[in-house]
């Protein structure tokens, strides 16, 4: 059981029912009244993010994650099969688990899985930059310059991203796997 003095960003409870990650959180003492722990939580199953207060002496189920390095090799239907590392064991994961990652995913390309003690997937940590190629752009324009919007451009994997007006069609760049952003060509 841990308690709010044990609070950290990062930290990971069971708590209504849910597994919530802290974001942030601040120990809170008014003039007047108890102290109490403001804080904000992501639900690590959906994503979304509360704002909730603790009372000082208010206990929880700290959740212990385990992480694993695996390499994505294929997708088979309504499963991903990953691979391990280490013992080169494959498992396979159902794509609502993969849904917010496939995108960004390519063949061979090495993730971190993290996983309850009882073995559950609640997230998956991509690098922070991969490469993909252009699959379909509109074309370059003489006189468009690096600077101002962009253009939509849909990569091999069918990530739509924005990109300068000077990248074509069967180009290489790299995208920031955190925000979906185009950051350079490759």
């Amino acid at each position: 059981m841990a308690s709010t003095s044990d609070i950290r960003n990062g930290m990971i409870i069971e708590w209504k029912n849910g597994i919530y990650e802290f974001i942030e959180f601040l120990h809170v003492k008014p003039g007047k009244g108890n102290t109490f722990v403001r804080s904000k939580l992501r639900n690590v199953r959906t994503g979304q993010i509360i704002d909730n207060s603790f009372r000082i002496n208010e206990t929880f189920n700290e959740i212990r994650i385990e992480k694993s390095k695996k390499e994505y090799l294929y997708r088979d239907g309504e499963f991903y099969v990953l691979m391990d590392l280490e013992n080169y064991e494959m498992m396979n994961v159902h794509a609502d688990v993969m849904e917010k990652y496939a995108k960004f995913l390519k063949e061979n390309m090495q993730v971190t899985i993290k996983t309850t003690p009882t073995g559950e997937i609640i997230d998956l940590e991509l690098p922070v930059y991969v490469i993909q190629e252009i699959a379909e752009c509109e074309p370059n324009i003489k006189g468009n310059t690096a600077s101002g919007s962009g253009k939509v451009a849909i990569t091999d994997t069918g990530l739509r991203v924005m990109v300068p007006f000077f990248v074509e069609q069967g180009q290489k760049v790299k995208i920031d796997t955190r925000n979906g952003e185009y950051i350079e060509r490759a």
